[in-house]
Order: C-alpha cells, then sequence, then structure tokens
C-alpha cells in the first residue's frame, strides 16, 4: 500500500490507534492534525458521498451538542464552514487509502485498505 492518509487529532485516542495500526504494518501514513490545518471541503464531500452526513457527524459529541446543531438546518456549505473551525464535530479518525474511506474507529475498514493496497 503507497499511502495512508489520516484526518484527526493528536489528542484522540481513537486517532493515536489509527496510527498505531498503520505503524506496526509498516505502512507510510499521512496524518493531518485537524487543529492545525483544517481538512480540505472537497474532502469533507468525499466522505460524505461514502457516509452521508449522518454517519459523519458527531451528534453524540459535545461539540455539536453544545453548537445547538440538532436545532439547526445549516446548508452543505455552512456546515463545511464550520468543521472546518470545529473539527470535533466530525466522528473522528477520518482515513483515506487509496480509494477506499473510514469514519471512526473501524479496524475491519483499515484491514480492507491493506487487503485494496
Amino acid at each position: 500500500m503507497a499511502n495512508v492518509q489520516i484526518f484527526g487529532v493528536k489528542n484522540s485516542q481513537a486517532t493515536r490507534a489509527v496510527e498505531r495500526f498503520f505503524k506496526e504494518r509498516r505502512v507510510a501514513i499521512q496524518m493531518v492534525d485537524l487543529n492545525k490545518k483544517a481538512i480540505a471541503a472537497g474532502e469533507i464531500k468525499r466522505f460524505v458521498e461514502r457516509f452521508g452526513w449522518d454517519g459523519l457527524l458527531d451528534t453524540e459529541g459535545k461539540a455539536y451538542i453544545d453548537g445547538g446543531l440538532k436545532y439547526m438546518k445549516l446548508s452543505e456549505s455552512d456546515l463545511i464552514e464550520r468543521i472546518e473551525r470545529e473539527p470535533s464535530l466530525l466522528r473522528l479518525p477520518l482515513v483515506r487509502g487509496g480509494k477506499l474511506v473510514s469514519v471512526g474507529q473501524d479496524e475491519e475498514s483499515w484491514k480492507a485498505m491493506l487487503a485494496a493496497g
């Protein structure tokens, strides 16, 4: 497998787990810390196409609840803008390996990425 791209935050246990998973298997990773660099809108759309907003947003998370998003109707562009400012709205980590993507701590998807690579 050529490269795996991980979108997450360094202080997240799930992000550390995916990093460890691929490093233990000697797979090159590109880590994007969303606290330092926002995820691109096109990248968000790639995950939305696969999982939908319901699968991508952490509706149980503090940022989602405190932000009142449960009661708001936001356009896609407004939602993407909010995610760029507040990455904890997402179910992290987001992982892309080749044409495969995964959301959250999903070891089965990570294994599929290895098999496909």
